[in-house]
């Protein structure tokens, strides 16, 4: 996104350092915000990307450096002091309260008064004319968060961003969480507040937001500043290349010889239930096998159908020629499935405990005779993962996106699974801890472990599979060789043509 003509610098932070336990994390760190410019904060997992906006935010101090806003020099030592200069942030993890209205969390700890209540005709009032003035006229201010999509409740947090006068909002990875037509929704909220003057700190791993939203974009590497650039100025690969010293062309690896004799070792014929319909899959020992399709078009389904979360109704499913239908993830893993969930935080981790007891959860879950022997393996396969931690003792919620998702992989590995369904594997995460995961993809198709991929990335679809099963309103589209290219892959999955591959 390229600007039409010069805008002054609305914020200016120079030399900001930050060190935790005697850990530097940031290394005179510079950074300069134009009035009404999206600006992208990249870089890989433990950069400093989050410490920084955190700094601005006022959730942390700066242990050295300067903030200046509009000219005029400020120190925030509390979040609400940032909010009341103007400054908000909207975390990846959301600050509301599900049972409350839009209108209470848009307002909460400052509701509008009359003669000591609140002003609750006032506080909706006033918040339906904050949605009026952004277009937003389908949400109501009298609605309940708990019934919000992802989207809407990610449009609540920058309404009461923008209910402080913000001239200045952060966005943590705004559309990790995002199905593809809200992503659109959030793009258009966007180009309207730029429009309106605001500034927008964008942090996010997907580069095709950076150069559909950016202007100009910061590159952080290992807490230092790489370059500030702008986006019309760079190329995809140039960008990776500052980030993590490879271009992006390197991401996704050439398949290794294996001797994997190539049979079936997961098959599902005439698979359904409320939500599927005539599901034919057949996944090869040695090979990736892509699910791909539009946000509920029945991918994430079939690996619950798998796992006996939704079981299959209807159908037959063998598991290396033998008949199953698992009735439970107990019964799932045990027949030698793995799922890799695309939630790694509310679904696949328990944060709070180290990271060899959540490396042991499913075996100490599902196989407790042997679980002891088999989690003596568990330091080899965390090691040969590169995982990066204090030790295994660390908590979970201290380690980078990447790693914690390494571990969710470690988990499913110590149970020496026959077919693993990762869904969404590398989301939330940076693109150097997306090639490792790649890599780790392609060994263990090499060993003739079979994988079931799920992923809304076309490129990483693309890049990885070896076939790639398009879905479609619960069903067969058709299904493609991998490298297919991205307009016969939608083709299918929208249903406006007939794509080059196999269609049902």
């Amino acid at each position: 996104m390229t600007t039409t003509e010069p805008r002054t610098t609305l914020l200016h932070m120079w030399g900001i350092e930050k060190s935790f336990l005697g850990v530097r994390v940031l290394h005179g760190v510079d950074l300069e915000l134009r009035a009404g410019e999206v600006h992208a904060l990249v870089g890989e997992n433990g950069a400093g990307k989050s410490t920084l906006m955190k700094i601005l935010a006022g959730v942390y101090q700066a242990d050295a450096g300067g903030i200046e806003l509009g000219g005029r020099a400020v120190a925030f030592e509390h979040p609400l002091q940032a909010q009341q200069a103007g400054v908000s942030t909207v975390f990846q993890e959301f600050n509301l309260l599900p049972e409350r209205t839009v209108a209470e969390n848009v307002f909460l700890g400052r509701e509008p008064r009359r003669r000591g209540l609140v002003d609750a005709a006032r506080m909706n009032a006033d918040t339906t004319a904050l949605l009026a003035d952004l277009g937003l006229d389908w949400l109501t201010a009298t609605r309940r968060v708990r019934t919000l999509s992802v989207a809407g409740q990610q449009i609540v947090e920058i309404v009461k961003a923008l209910s402080y006068d913000a001239r200045i909002i952060s966005m943590d990875e705004p559309t990790a969480a995002l199905a593809d037509e809200e992503v659109e929704l959030l793009y258009r909220l966007v180009g309207t507040l730029r429009d309106r003057g605001v500034t927008i700190l964008y942090v996010s791993h997907r580069l095709k937001e950076i150069f559909d939203l950016c202007d100009r974009v910061t590159i952080l590497k290992d807490g230092a500043v790489v370059d500030t650039v702008d986006t019309a100025q760079v190329s995809a690969d140039e960008l990776v290349r500052k980030m993590v010293g490879r271009p992006i062309s390197s991401f996704f690896p050439a398949r290794v010889g294996n001797a994997a004799t190539g049979d079936v070792r997961l098959k599902i014929a005439g698979g359904g239930n409320d939500q599927l319909d005539g599901i034919d899959l057949e996944v090869r020992a040695g090979e990736i096998t892509a699910l791909a399709g539009l946000q509920g078009s029945g991918r994430t389904e079939i690996a619950h159908a798998l796992f006996g979360i939704a079981r299959f109704t209807r159908g037959q499913v063998w598991l290396d020629g033998r008949p199953v239908r698992p009735r439970s993830a107990r019964q799932a893993v045990r027949a030698g499935l793995a799922l890799v969930t695309e939630d790694r935080k509310a679904e696949g981790l328990a944060l709070n405990q180290s990271v060899v007891a959540n490396a042991r959860l499913v075996l100490d879950a599902v196989r407790p005779r042997q679980s002891g022997h088999r989690a003596k393996r568990i330091p080899g396969i965390l090691s040969s993962l590169d995982l990066v931690s204090r030790g295994g003792d660390q908590e979970v919620r201290f380690l980078s996106g990447g790693n914690q998702q390494k571990v969710v992989l470690a988990k499913w590995l110590a149970t020496d699974p026959a077919v693993i369904v990762l869904d969404e594997p590398t989301r939330g995460i940076d693109v150097g801890a997306k090639q490792k995961v790649y890599t780790l993809m392609r060994e263990l198709t090499a060993r003739g472990v079979a994988i079931l991929m799920i992923s809304s990335e076309l490129p990483e679809v693309i890049g990885m599979a070896d076939r790639i099963v398009v879905l479609r309103d619960g069903r067969v589209a058709g299904e493609l060789p991998g490298g297919a290219d991205e307009e016969t892959v939608m083709a299918l999955a929208t249903g406006h043509q007939t794509g080059a591959g196999t269609e049902s």
